[in-house]
């Protein structure tokens, strides 16, 4: 597997990890009905969740994360 198709499972991965939980509390503490509930609660996991990116450094494809959690970049093994 590619560093590139890893970086994207990691992505989806950690956005459907935070979305699923979210969407629920967004359904319980919020009157929000219709398409407002699933959008609402797909934007602000996109701004939570953790962004993975694979890049190429003289030591060859690295896969990093950059989270808002965590200050700088990592790189992921």
């Amino acid at each position: 597997m590619t560093p590139q198709t890893k970086a994207l499972i990691y992505n989806f991965v950690g956005f459907a990890i935070l979305y699923i939980p979210l969407y629920f509390l967004i359904q319980h503490f919020t009157n929000l009905t219709g398409w407002l509930r699933p959008i609402t609660a797909a934007v602000a996991t996109t701004i939570l969740s953790p962004k993975f990116q694979a890049t190429r450094t003289k030591d060859g494809v690295k896969i990093f994360m950059s989270w808002m959690f965590v200050k700088g970049l990592r790189e992921v093994k």
